[in-house]
């Protein structure tokens, strides 16, 4: 038989399953690609909060990435929590060299609030990572945090848009899911726009959403789907995932990445 396509993941273990690299490997499979993973950082992580995070050796990222890519091959590639410069800038050096596009989702926190991305690595994300990203999908805190743009409205996302993509990714996608009203994100490369729409669910179960929704774009990615399509469908798997996450633990739950096996 012939492999499935393949996606390789460089980011952070969470122990609780709901993010991370263990919410990206679930993604991963229920999109229909084979998912493959470099781990970036360990976390101490629950429904609660993160407890503890070590981040391995930036030699450590660089044998497990050069490992898969050397041999396996990718047909696209996910970053998520990176922790500190030095990994940011070898994790870009890594991507830049890889034929294959880049999705980066660029994690400064926690659902919880916890920091997981050094202060001093923000100017790397900015001058390093960004560029080399294909898409760019930070939500409107990490918008802030990268770029000084406070989005207080939708009409406020198109700005966003511009100022994240003025670091020198190709697309951008701005995720509204902390406004109020209906889940709304823009997609933009500038000059083309896509707002995707969907309702917003009663559910505080949504430990997870960032990382579901960067790795469903990779899957699409990976299966031979221009960006707005990628992105198109990874919004519709994301909204089932959150209308179907369930509680675990005394916290915030994650997100269900087997809905539609469940459906």
């Amino acid at each position: 038989m012939n492999a499935p396509p393949r996606v390789l993941t460089v980011a952070g273990s969470d122990s609780g399953g709901g993010a991370g690299i263990q919410a990206d490997l679930k993604t991963m499979l229920a999109l229909g690609v084979h998912g493959m993973s470099v781990i970036t950082a360990v976390t101490a992580q629950n429904s609660l909060g993160v407890q503890g995070a070590w981040e391995l050796p930036v030699e450590a990222v660089r044998a497990q990435y050069r490992s898969v890519v050397d041999d396996i091959g990718v047909q696209a590639v996910k970053t998520g929590m990176l922790a500190s410069a030095e990994l940011v800038e070898a994790v870009a050096e890594l991507i830049t060299g890889t034929d294959a596009p880049a999705v980066v989702d660029p994690v400064g926190v926690s659902k919880h609030g916890d920091s997981l991305l050094a202060a001093s690595a923000l100017d790397s994300v900015r001058t390093k990572l960004l560029p080399a990203a294909t898409v760019v999908t930070p939500n409107l805190d990490e918008v802030t945090q990268l770029t000084g743009v406070r989005v207080e409205s939708e009409a406020g996302m198109r700005e966003a848009a511009a100022a994240v993509l003025a670091y020198g990714p190709r697309w951008v996608v701005i995720k509204g899911g902390h406004l109020r009203g209906e889940a709304v994100d823009l997609l933009s490369d500038g000059s083309e726009e896509l707002w995707l729409r969907a309702p917003r669910h009663d559910n505080r179960h949504t430990h997870g959403t960032g990382c579901t929704l960067a790795s469903a774009i990779a899957s699409g990615l990976a299966r031979g789907l221009a960006v707005p399509e990628a992105v198109r469908a990874a919004k519709e798997y994301v909204t089932g995932a959150i209308a179907a996450g369930f509680a675990l633990g005394g916290g915030i739950g994650p997100v269900d990445h087997g809905w539609r096996f469940r459906n």
